[in-house]
């Protein structure tokens, strides 16, 4: 659009308030711009953002598609009681976990199960155990989780049941 409308991203700059840094980043896929960001620069240029919703079906890895379906089934057995049923477990594993885990985003995501188990929040829980974002994914891939599932609903979740 701003080859169409013959503005260069300093110009564009000068007039949205964006700064150039920003537009250049956005522009090679290196950055991100918010929805009100995006919608200014197009004003500029005499376009508006429409932002359509609809279902998209991530492409999840193998590995992640997995540990996707099995915390969603935890995920259903999920209430404030069997949180605190499962909280020893659950602590006991962030510890065998710590002990075993290096680097970031790993050691903040401990963090993040600790204070969402700890604080008792439920629907933080839901939404990091049926999340597809990438910070869910990756928050799974040091969950907690390990050993509540019975071995009967663990093979029936991944289709070993036979």
């Amino acid at each position: 659009m701003m080859t169409e409308v013959g503005i260069t991203q300093s110009e564009l700059s000068r007039i949205s308030g964006v700064r150039q840094p920003s537009i250049s980043q956005f522009l090679s896929g290196r950055g991100h711009l918010s929805d009100d960001m995006l919608d200014r620069l197009l004003s500029c240029m005499g376009y508006r953002l429409e932002v359509v919703r609809r279902p998209v079906r991530p492409e999840l890895g193998r590995s992640s598609k997995r540990s996707w379906e099995l915390h969603r089934r935890l995920s259903s057995h999920l209430t404030s009681q069997t949180l605190n049923e499962w909280r020893p477990a659950m602590l006991s594993n962030l510890s065998r976990l710590r002990s075993s885990t290096q680097g970031q985003p790993h050691l903040r995501n401990l963090d993040r199960w600790e204070s969402l188990i700890g604080g008792g929040d439920v629907s933080g829980l839901h939404r990091v155990m049926t999340g597809l974002d990438v910070d869910s994914i990756e928050m799974r891939e040091v969950s907690p989780m390990r050993g509540l599932l019975s071995q009967g609903e663990r093979a029936e979740v991944l289709g070993l049941a036979t």
